[in-house]
């Protein structure tokens, strides 16, 4: 029977027609319908004849949906991918540009810490009311979250709505095995492991080769200059904790207290040859470079013309992406399919707090999606995820109650923020913050902490 896969915030048309061409290379998906919903009708027209230009190219009897109604794109889903950005790049800069004016340096701010918060704090409503749709259109859908702050967005969908599917989905984890493949000369289909902790900030627990412990391969393959210029903060953390951790250099830099609390740091650590050594507002000059416009377009838009009018066409399957083959292992041919998602803590690390947000094995089969139970992290790794998952913890509750008390004592405690800044210092700069988002904060009635 055909299936239905619903793309929520399928502007992001880079990332949709990557995942449209990664779902019809299934058996099960050539006659697939593809409903694209964005809110922008410019983002979405682009996305839609990125996503024809696919289908024409591959000769497949795909359906194909555009439309700006998140109702009609979910009515009868299958499957649901959430790739969406709340407020805009104009919205979102001042998560970079405020705490820099106070002394925080942030290098994309989309996760976690004060920036993570507040980009949480505006996405949460928006994603309870996607949430709403799905439960009365499509109530038994696979709901996989490519949205950022994931930990924080999932924690929050998966406590107000917790009988609907819903998994996060990031690539660190994989793209991360593959990195520390390459580094030790090693086939990745050769390589095995076992990754736990939080999103951003999992811990390979186990990281072999042909069945054997591939950690004393790369403790050597580090202190090559080429390896470790790649990768300074990773290998920094890998050399002191004793384990490798997921994301890029510069995102880690932001999530512990040791490398951007003072220029000289920065200087010396968030540098290399790495595609993200940890500069200033990495990201965020980017989008705003794609902002700008050529004769009177937007650059991302020439960009996305310029491929539909070429011959370069998105390869049929084969990426990074985990959601082809997870809506494969439950709709197509069943086999169990095994990816790190973002799910809540309910005894699968042991000594991560209750409830939490984690990012564990999953295995995708017929049956759904069934975390699995990794048990206790070595104690000093727990630490630093505790710290992080418990501001977490703090800042979704602020979200859905509307609390600013605890908005602030998430910031209070962000291993970064509290490197660099005094609790006043941070006070006046989660206010101001609170004033740049204010137009989309509707469930704060108030947004200043008496101390």
């Amino acid at each position: 029977m055909s299936k239905k896969i619903a793309f929520i915030g399928a502007g992001s048309v880079g990332f949709t027609r990557g995942l449209v061409a990664d779902i019809i290379s299934y058996p099960a998906f050539e006659d697939v319908t593809i409903a694209l919903m964005d809110i922008s009708k410019e983002r979405l027209e682009m996305a839609k004849k990125s996503v024809e230009r696919i289908v024409q190219h591959f000769n497949k009897p795909v359906k194909i949906i555009a439309t700006t109604s998140r109702k009609e794109a979910l009515r009868g889903a299958d499957g649901v991918l959430i790739t969406i950005l709340a407020g805009g790049v104009q919205v979102w800069r001042h998560d970079i540009e405020i705490p820099k004016k106070y002394g925080v340096d942030i290098n994309v701010g989309d996760t976690r810490g004060v920036s993570g918060v507040f980009r949480a704090l505006r996405t949460i409503p928006v994603m309870l009311d996607i949430c709403k749709d799905i439960e009365c259109y499509c109530p038994n859908a696979i709901v996989l979250n490519y949205t950022n702050p994931m930990a924080m967005l999932c924690r929050a969908m998966q406590a107000e709505f917790p009988k609907l599917k819903i998994s996060g989905l990031c690539h660190s984890v994989q793209g991360t095995a593959r990195e520390l493949a390459k580094m030790i000369n090693a086939p990745f289909n050769e390589i095995t492991y076992l990754c736990a902790g939080i999103n951003h900030q999992a811990w390979y627990l186990n990281y072999e080769w042909k069945g054997k412990d591939a950690y004393p391969l790369l403790r050597k393959a580090v202190e090559e200059k080429k390896n470790y210029m790649a990768d300074v903060v990773r290998i920094e953390m890998f050399r002191h904790l004793g384990y490798y951790v997921t994301e890029s250099a510069g995102h880690n830099s932001e999530y512990v207290p040791w490398f951007r609390k003072r220029p000289d740091l920065i200087k010396k650590y968030c540098v290399g040859t790495g595609w993200n050594p940890g500069a200033y507002a990495m990201i965020l000059k980017m989008y705003l470079a794609r902002e700008k416009r050529v004769n009177g377009i937007p650059l991302w838009k020439k960009e996305v013309i310029e491929w539909i009018k070429s011959d370069k066409v998105a390869k049929l399957g084969g990426r990074m992406e985990y959601a082809a083959n997870i809506f494969n292992a439950v709709f197509g041919d069943n086999n169990i399919f095994e990816f790190n998602g973002n799910v809540r803590n309910f005894t699968l690390i042991d000594n991560l707090p209750y409830g939490c947000c984690v990012e564990v094995p999953v295995e995708a089969s017929k049956n759904g999606l069934r975390p699995v139970h990794v048990g206790k992290l070595p104690d000093h790794l727990a630490l630093l995820n505790n710290i992080s998952a418990r501001c977490e913890e703090l800042a979704v509750e602020g979200a859905i109650s509307g609390n600013p008390n605890m908005v602030y004592q998430a910031v209070y405690f962000d291993p970064l923020t509290s490197a660099v800044l005094s609790l006043k210092e941070i006070n006046e700069m989660v206010y101001d913050l609170f004033m740049a988002s204010k137009a989309y904060l509707p469930q704060f009635k108030k947004y200043r902490l008496k101390y």
